[in-house]
């Protein structure tokens, strides 16, 4: 069977992740897609710390996949904000630890809420026969960003 012209189509591909990124709100980076008034960098910054506990800023920026330099400023940002504290690693001094204050932690756990409850509401509106193959349909375009 001939391949499916509209499928593989890169016009058609692009067009429909510029829908789904506009749906999702992320051409918005100012806002988290879940609404928060919140940079999206910083957002995801706040997730990893939480998860953690404390990263390296040089493993932070490989988990958000962005050069060190974008995460410096990044860090600072959230440091301004007093979300973050800096400290220099124990084993060999050049390199920083990053870790939430309390301030930090709570504005992680709202994030944390918002994004929740937005991702069940979605989750919700997708028809339980469809959820695997979305998930499955995810994991491939991640897959295919990697390469």
């Amino acid at each position: 069977m001939g391949k499916d012209r509209v499928t593989d189509d890169p016009a058609v591909f692009q067009e429909t992740m510029g829908t789904f990124i506009r749906a999702f709100g992320l051409h918005q980076p100012e806002l988290t897609p879940h609404g928060q008034p919140i940079p999206v960098s910083e957002a995801h910054a706040l997730g990893e710390l939480a998860r953690e506990g404390e990263l390296r800023q040089v493993e932070l920026a490989r988990r958000l996949r962005l050069v060190k330099s974008t995460v410096s400023r990044l860090v600072g940002q959230l440091a301004a904000r007093g979300w973050v504290e800096r400290s220099s690693a124990r084993a060999d001094g050049r390199g920083v630890v990053l870790r939430l204050t309390p301030a930090g932690q709570r504005a992680a756990e709202e994030l944390a809420t918002a994004r929740r409850e937005r991702f069940s509401r979605l989750l919700g509106s997708i028809p339980e026969h469809e959820r695997a193959g979305v998930l499955h349909s995810l994991g491939v375009l991640v897959e295919a960003l990697d390469e």
